[in-house]
């Protein structure tokens, strides 16, 4: 049985610079702290943590003093840094330079449509971590969509500034504005709507890249954390063109009968898994057929 790991799977960029970051720090024996699980991995998550990684939610972030704290890559609201100056807290920020630009345009609009009446939408997932580091530009006023359903929120009749989460599907972004749009144009208030694309073309490029590798296996195995908004959306794609398609996160997940009738499998994964995982699981599922 032929087994490929798919070559443009794993860490994008800006996860493979936060875990950098933090290990360089960890290997030099210093303590560090993160704001919320640096990756949305759980296997990844627990090799950091055994080199010394502390993962800490808000309210215990809000209580530390003179201490050193890192951002992960999703990015921060202000609010962080605020407390980070109050607190005597130093941050290693690692926040990935497409969300950083993303935070910095959100800004910019809210401050010049905060003067029009407008709204800023932001297409995510509510309470996702970057999306809260978006909303917290509009001084938390950004109406958060994830759905086709939730276009209720919004007043047609009013300007509308919509971007999205980076990591969001960009066929689902593109079939929401086609929706607003077409609302709009109805009722006379296109000429309201301005929409960004905001997707990171790491992201953006995955779809098509995964449908050509999903479709040339016979099996497809997707290695993801469960919590990961990015993985959940990839794997969707694999299952579209592949029903043959398995989500796991870890290797004491694989099914031996999925194999049964399988000559190649493709293992492949979201921008939050690691290669030494997916390699790890090609050992695991190589063994079953000797």
């Amino acid at each position: 049985m032929k087994i490929e790991i798919d070559k443009h799977s794993g860490f994008c960029f800006g996860v493979v610079t936060a875990i950098e970051k933090a290990e360089n720090i960890l290997n030099s024996g210093k303590t560090l702290y993160c704001l919320g699980d640096l990756v949305h991995n759980n296997v990844e998550m627990n090799r950091l943590q055994s080199k010394g990684l502390i993962t800490i939610s808000y309210d215990e972030y809000k209580k530390m003093k003179n201490t050193t704290v890192l951002i992960r890559a999703h990015g921060e609201p202000p609010e962080t840094y605020q407390i980070a100056k109050e607190n005597n807290i130093t941050l290693i920020d690692a926040t990935c330079p497409v969300v950083l630009r993303l935070q910095h345009r959100v800004f910019r609009t809210y401050t010049t449509m905060s003067q029009k009446n407008g709204q800023i939408v932001i297409f995510g997932k509510e309470g996702h971590a970057e999306v809260n580091g978006l909303v917290g530009q509009t001084n938390k006023e950004a109406i958060v969509i994830n759905s086709m359903e939730e276009l209720s929120k919004l007043d047609f009749n009013r300007p509308i500034n919509i971007f999205s989460q980076t990591t969001q599907s960009p066929d689902a972004y593109e079939k929401l504005i086609e929706e607003i749009k077409n609302r709009m144009t109805h009722m006379g208030t296109i000429h309201l709507l301005s929409y960004y694309y905001s997707i990171c073309g790491q992201v953006s490029s995955r779809d098509k890249e995964l449908r050509d590798f999903a479709i040339k296996h016979d099996v497809i195995i997707f290695v993801s954390g469960k919590q990961s908004s990015n993985g959940k959306a990839l794997f969707d794609v694999c299952k579209w063109v592949n029903p043959n398609s398995y989500f796991i996160s870890e290797k004491k997940e694989i099914d031996k009968n999925w194999f049964v009738q399988a000559s190649s499998v493709g293992i492949c994964g979201a921008t939050s898994t690691p290669l030494w995982l997916m390699k790890e699981i090609e050992q695991y599922i190589s063994n079953i057929n000797k």
